[in-house]
């Protein structure tokens, strides 16, 4: 494929490609979750254990993955490749799931992160309690437009100023990737130095469990508890095949992208397993415990306040805000090539195709992102709809870790610079721990997994109307 077959120019090389992988994982999960993870296991050696668990089964995803990213490298990623591997009826599922909700949810959910963590340090305004208590629709859709407003709106201002950046040329989004996601994996090593030398912990501190009351216990046991804690790593991690929804703008794809996939996976593995090891090493699992009880606060903001003050605080609320404005950058880059390859297919709107004529980029694809993703901001509830099709992100993984075995059927003639290691029992354990975790999701959380379910099938009317109108 040359430079400006699809329209997009190749503009990253295989350092930004990684930075791309690392810098989508390394959000806000990498300060907040083992706060939620110590309170579901109590276990400061088992929360490590499950963060280990998650990144090992990510980097299986993210391996098998690579085989496929080195064989179609185009515009949308996953969408592309579900659409060799079953079809475009189950690739517009994928898509639409991720323009509809995931994608878009993921992106506001970060970007409101942002602006907590600045309201943290400057308090947003608010309106007054009559406002804020307007409402409108019913659980899970209920919508509160006028909740919080201050942090919203610096929310959507983020969605909208990165929308804008990328908008102007994939080069700037990739410069601010650089800047920040350098910035940020320098700033968590030092964070890492300062608790181990600084913060006056003490290795017996993973040896002392918390108490998880009896009512916290999962229905399935210790094994249900594991996977809820799994689920909290898995957002951490989220993000490792972002890279490839920029399949069409990355040098030399077919060797960058897997290259990209396998060590910014183990890059991150490595890095949480040491920032997590760093925060329990500080502060005893009761705290841990009770900064997931509390309103408010954020487990990496406790542990540098409990040895350098006020001013520690400070400084791990700048470092988040830059991460979480990294992460969101990632997001609303990446996502818009699915909406792209969509609309070229003739299942979106055929706007969504379109390739500005000066910055070569996906403008309306971006447009619509930034504009649906605002919308989910005032709505109050995208944090919610996100948990409702976190099972859904393993249907589509394991069905992609699956693909790897249709296409060695489809596509056994066609030269693979990259074929996963272990096959096929890598992506076999791959595709059995994607169904255990949905299994385990619908056992343990039905309402949710059911209504998530729900809104993935609405995209199937779009489908056919889609097809109907642009006789696809």
């Amino acid at each position: 494929m040359n430079d400006n077959q699809n329209g997009l120019i190749k503009s990253f090389g295989l350092y930004t490609a990684f930075l791309l992988v690392a810098g989508s994982m390394i959000g806000s999960g990498v300060f907040k979750k083992v706060a939620p993870m110590t309170a579901e296991l109590g276990s400061p050696w088992l929360v490590l254990a499950a963060l280990l668990t998650a990144g090992i089964i990510s980097l299986l995803g993210a391996l098998t993955n690579a085989e496929v990213a080195g064989l179609i490298a185009e515009p949308g990623g996953q969408y592309a490749y579900f659409k060799k591997m079953y079809g475009k009826f189950f690739s517009f599922l994928y898509g639409w799931s991720m323009m509809s909700v995931v994608q878009t949810a993921t992106g506001a959910s970060v970007a409101y992160v942002f602006a907590e963590s600045l309201n943290a340090l400057v308090e947003l305004p608010r309106l007054g309690p009559e406002w804020e208590a307007i409402s409108y629709g019913s659980d899970p859709f209920l919508f509160t437009p006028f909740a919080n407003l201050g942090v919203k709106t610096v929310t959507i201002g983020l969605l909208l100023t990165l929308t804008t950046i990328n908008y102007v040329g994939v080069k700037w989004g990739g410069l601010v990737l650089q800047v920040l996601a350098s910035s940020v994996i320098i700033c968590i090593f030092a964070i890492i130095l300062l608790c181990l030398s600084m913060g006056g912990g003490d290795i017996s501190n993973l040896s002392q469990a918390a108490v998880v009351p009896v009512e916290k216990s999962s229905g399935l046991g210790f094994m249900g508890a594991f996977f809820a804690a799994m689920m909290a790593a898995f957002w951490s991690y989220e993000g490792w095949n972002t890279i490839g929804f920029m399949g069409g703008e990355i040098k030399n794809p077919y060797k960058n992208i897997p290259r990209a996939l396998t060590f910014g996976t183990l890059f991150v593995i490595v890095v949480y397993m040491l920032i997590n090891f760093a925060y329990l090493y500080v502060l005893p699992a009761e705290q841990f415990v009770a900064i997931h009880n509390a309103e408010n606060q954020i487990a990496a903001v406790e542990v540098v306040r409990s040895f350098l003050g006020a001013g520690g605080a400070f400084f791990i609320l700048i470092l988040i805000m830059m991460s979480t404005f990294n992460s969101t950058n990632t997001t609303i880059m990446g996502a818009p090539r699915i909406y792209y390859g969509m609309a070229n297919d003739g299942l979106f709107f055929k706007g969504a195709a379109k390739i500005h004529p000066t910055f070569r980029t996906p403008s309306n694809a971006l447009l619509i992102q930034g504009i649906w993703g605002s919308v989910l901001v005032l709505s109050g509830n995208f944090d919610q709809l996100t948990d409702m099709l976190i099972f859904a992100a393993f249907i589509f993984y394991g069905a992609g870790a699956f693909g790897v075995f249709v296409l060695r059927r489809k596509m056994k003639e066609t030269p693979r610079p990259y074929k996963v290691f272990g096959y096929p029992f890598v992506p076999a354990l791959f595709v059995v721990f994607c169904a255990a975790l949905v299994i385990v999701s619908v056992m343990e959380k039905p309402r949710e997994a059911g209504i998530g379910t729900l809104l993935i099938l609405s995209g199937v009317p779009v489908y056919f109307y889609m097809r109907r109108k642009y006789k696809s």
